[in-house]
């Protein structure tokens, strides 16, 4: 049996659809595993047999529900394949419980950084260049307008505006 083939146009979608509910679905991945790294392998499997399956998915805005209930289900036969590998001893190897839970959620300060890239990248041109230069590439403001060639003044209003710009954004300020 061959499997189908998406067309260009059907790999243009699901590419478009990967870039812009990837963040979102690597978060379902990380709460339905307790390893980063298999997140991210259970998403990449879950992402490969969609793609398989994308020219027969009707209603592609219900590809969501699709893709989460594969992931649910990958991650089930996973559990159930599972080698145990554990052994008793005398020592908890690592910290487990709510003290182990002190450092910042990975998954949460990723989400954010991909919104702010996002804002950023709703900036016009040249307030977004200027915002990279000097909050990104760490560069003075005067390095910047030099860069750009443009003066101090120009990158001092212009950052001005683009970091107005940003603090008003619904997706990284909601309500």
């Amino acid at each position: 049996m061959t499997t189908p083939v998406c067309t260009s146009a059907s790999q243009a979608q699901f590419t478009s659809y990967v870039r812009a509910k990837g963040p979102a679905l690597l978060r379902t991945a990380r709460s339905l595993t307790a390893n980063p790294s298999d997140a991210e392998d259970l998403l990449q499997t879950a992402l490969v047999k969609t793609y398989l399956a994308w020219e027969r998915i009707d209603d592609h805005r219900a590809v969501d529900g699709y893709v989460r209930r594969t992931l649910v289900n990958t991650r089930t036969s996973q559990w159930r394949k599972r080698r145990v590998e554990e052994y008793a001893t005398d020592e908890v190897p690592e910290p487990y419980g709510p003290a182990a839970l002190t450092g910042p959620d990975e998954a949460e300060q990723q989400a954010q950084r991909d919104s702010v890239l996002r804002a950023i990248s709703r900036l016009p041109a040249r307030q977004r260049a200027m915002v990279v230069l000097r909050y990104y590439e760490d560069m003075s403001e005067a390095q910047t307008a030099e860069a750009l060639g443009v003066s101090v003044g120009t990158v001092k209003s212009a950052v001005s505006r683009a970091l107005g710009k940003l603090r008003e954004d619904p997706e990284l300020f909601p309500g």
